[in-house]
């Protein structure tokens, strides 16, 4: 296939040091996704080999789809919410949550089909799209801080930063992985944020940071993962409507926010064109969910840490292939790849918060009525720990905004059926 790797200014080395910095920067799902499905009554190992087998196979769809430089895996929230809330709080089985995502997925790929969801990316205003890839940066940012445990709540106020003592080697590890990071960057060192990570890898060693187990063994047999458990008897009732929507609508924008950051900062989105082969890209999200509930996984979606590739240069769809053929040697190299702490990846997402920071620029904080709805899509991001939070309260800012000052017909239809959505949402939410 052709990547177009003249036409995006890109070569096959920085596509390769793309896919591999990406991975690294979202490996830790490998790890931190079947320990909260293995709560739920999964077996630990057989949720290893969903993630790593849907993570390659739904990336492997984003690249030679979409062609573009971005990873999928089973999502951070998703899985807690399938855990903690519909196991553990409604009481329901893992097949009946496996069964509502594979349902979101299969309406997700009609979705797509129709291009209904590429009208829901059409709806959002060219300066909230500039904000979610800044509201995106901090989001980043703020999860590489609390991995490394540079920040933390206990500091005596709400959050703060740890005293950089003994106590807190992690912290001292990843703050000297981010100066490096820095330092390499400013030295215009091709790679910097991958060599970034694997030096503090290194670095971590003496500090005990860096474990490695006595007898290490790199090599393992993966599992047979949980294939096609679902629960048919309950699909028609309200409680698992409740429990559909809830997938459906978190992935849907949380999508949406991570192809909006990741393309603005890769300069594959427009005004005039949107993002490129938005839709295709929007599929491959489907299928991967689809795939991933078949295999036993929560729902599989667009990582934010694909930004960490394309900040060290990935701009097309072998940087994904790349990716994709990592997730797949994982699953035998998983004693190996768990040697990398979160102290080491931390930097690499520091950093790419400041890289996304750009596209403030382009948005005009003197005008409110672009402004207003601006700054909070990008503070509740951080402050939320919430992409499609952070969307859901800037569209209806905006709607709010262009009311107030008398602006309505600036507004587009999708965009005021979107808000609607949005305020019903949070009315269902409190009420439940």
């Amino acid at each position: 296939m052709d990547f177009r790797l003249k036409e995006r200014g890109t070569t096959v080395s920085r596509e390769i040091i793309g896919g591999i910095t990406t991975f690294l920067a979202m490996s830790y799902i490998l790890a931190v996704n079947p320990g909260i499905l293995s709560e739920s009554g999964l077996e630990w190992g057989a949720v290893f080999s969903a993630t790593g087998i849907s993570a390659a196979i739904a990336t492997l769809v984003m690249a030679f789809c979409a062609n573009l430089p971005i990873a999928l895996a089973p999502g951070l929230g998703l899985n807690a919410f399938f855990t903690y809330t519909v196991v553990k709080s409604m009481g329901y089985t893992p097949a009946f949550a496996l069964t509502a995502v594979l349902v979101e997925g299969i309406l997700f790929i009609l979705l797509s089909i129709f291009g209904v969801r590429s009208l829901i990316i059409e709806s959002i205003p060219r300066s909230l799209r500039k904000a979610v890839a800044v509201g995106i940066g901090l989001f980043i940012a703020l999860i590489g801080l609390t991995n490394a445990g540079i920040t933390a709540g206990d500091t005596g106020t709400l959050i703060g930063f740890v005293d950089f003592d003994r106590n807190h080697t992690t912290a001292i590890v990843a703050m000297i992985g981010l100066i490096i990071t820095i330092a390499l960057y400013m030295l215009r060192v091709p790679g910097a944020i991958l060599i970034g990570i694997i030096i503090t890898t290194l670095i971590g060693i003496p500090f005990g940071v860096t474990s490695i187990p006595d007898n290490f063994k790199p090599f393992s047999t993966p599992k047979t993962p949980h294939l096609f458990m679902f629960e048919w008897q309950n699909v028609l009732t309200f409680k698992f409507f409740v429990v559909f929507f809830t997938f459906l609508f978190t992935d849907l924008f949380d999508t949406i926010g991570t192809l909006f950051g990741v393309t603005e900062q890769a300069g594959l989105a427009s005004r005039e064109k949107g993002i490129v082969g938005g839709r295709r890209a929007l599929m491959a999200d489907a299928i991967g969910t689809v795939i991933g509930a078949c295999l036993g996984t929560s729902t599989v979606t667009s990582y934010v840490e694909s930004s960490s590739g394309v900040a060290a240069g990935a701009r097309t769809g072998l940087a994904s292939v790349v990716t994709a053929c990592l997730f797949l040697v994982s699953l035998f190299l998983s004693p190996l790849f768990a040697l990398i702490p979160a102290a080491a990846t931390a930097p690499a997402l520091i950093f790419v918060g400041f890289l996304m920071m750009s596209s403030v620029m382009d948005i005009n904080f003197r005008d409110p009525v672009e402004g207003i709805p601006a700054f909070i899509t990008i503070i509740v991001m951080p402050f939320a720990y919430s992409i499609a939070k952070g969307i859901q309260f800037g569209m209806i800012a905006f709607v709010l905004c262009n009311i107030f000052a008398k602006r309505t017909k600036a507004i587009p239809l999708v965009t005021w059926i979107v808000t609607a959505l949005f305020i019903a949402d949070i009315v269902f939410e409190a009420v439940n």
